[in-house]
């Protein structure tokens, strides 16, 4: 049997653990082999060092958070605030699919706010659609894959979209029992405490994550702690009733049944 892979594109250091980390570590329990990846370096999440000591300060706090996780690091391409939906940055990143072979793809919500989160959103829906295609080129060694990628949306910071609309998830992932190691993971990242203080309103990021992630719960009126997803069309990526996330975790995943049969907007 192939090896199970799953990985975690995000845009900034920090943000798979926010909104992401719970479920990876689960399917990292589940036999699955699984990545972390942030587009961006994190070079504008300070008031005190410039971009290139910041870079380098990002960078080690997010390999250290990797490796709390269990996840293999790859590296990040833009700075902060240059996440566009552009083709030197799509190449890249479906040369990381292609290398990968991921059956499951976590990303970010498509609505957010902020452009770089949404920007990411839409590079890896397209690297991931652009997997099997041979005349599209990459600059990476790793031959094209056609295998089945099944994408998932996080939910957004605030569970809110840029207009205030509340987002609904399609599934709920327990993460009670891997809190901790969420919370250790995102720890890691010691640099944000002060800049989301000041920029965000962010008192303790460790305290909102973890109210983010109770909220979520609530939502479920199932599991104390949860992740929300909402699944991507399955056009040109996978079969249509493929939930390869509900397979591999069973009755930790719970599916919303009333935004399954579109009487929740999301």
């Amino acid at each position: 049997m192939a090896e199970r892979s799953a990985i975690a594109v995000a845009a900034h250091p920090d943000d798979i653990e926010f909104v992401m980390a719970g479920t990876l570590c689960l399917l990292r329990e589940a036999g699955y082999r699984i990545h972390y990846l942030n587009i961006a370096t994190g070079s504008c999440g300070s008031l005190q060092h410039r971009p290139a000591a910041l870079r380098r300060i990002r960078r080690r706090e997010a390999r250290k958070a990797a490796a709390v996780l269990g996840a293999r690091f790859h590296a990040s391409r833009a700075d902060d605030l240059e996440i566009f939906y552009t083709l030197p940055l799509l190449r890249w990143l479906t040369g990381v699919m292609r290398e990968v072979r991921p059956t499951i793809v976590l990303t970010h919500s498509p609505q957010d706010y902020m452009e770089d989160h949404a920007n990411t959103s839409r590079l890896a829906v397209t690297a991931a659609f652009a997997r099997g295609m041979p005349n599209f080129a990459t600059g990476s060694r790793a031959p094209v894959w056609s295998g089945d990628a099944t994408v998932y949306h996080a939910m957004p910071h605030g569970l809110c979209d840029g207009l205030r609309r509340r987002i609904v998830p399609g599934l709920f992932v327990d993460t009670t029992s891997v809190q901790e190691k969420k919370l250790a993971a995102l720890a890691c990242h010691e640099s944000q405490h002060g800049w989301l203080k000041a920029t965000q309103g962010m008192n303790s990021y460790l305290r909102d994550m973890e109210t983010m992630a109770r909220e979520v719960g609530r939502m479920s009126r199932r599991f104390p702690a949860a992740e929300g997803w909402r699944r991507h069309s399955h056009m040109g990526f996978c079969p249509r009733d493929a939930d390869p996330l509900r397979e591999a975790l069973g009755k930790k995943v719970l599916v919303n049944r009333a935004y399954e049969h579109g009487l929740l907007q999301g």
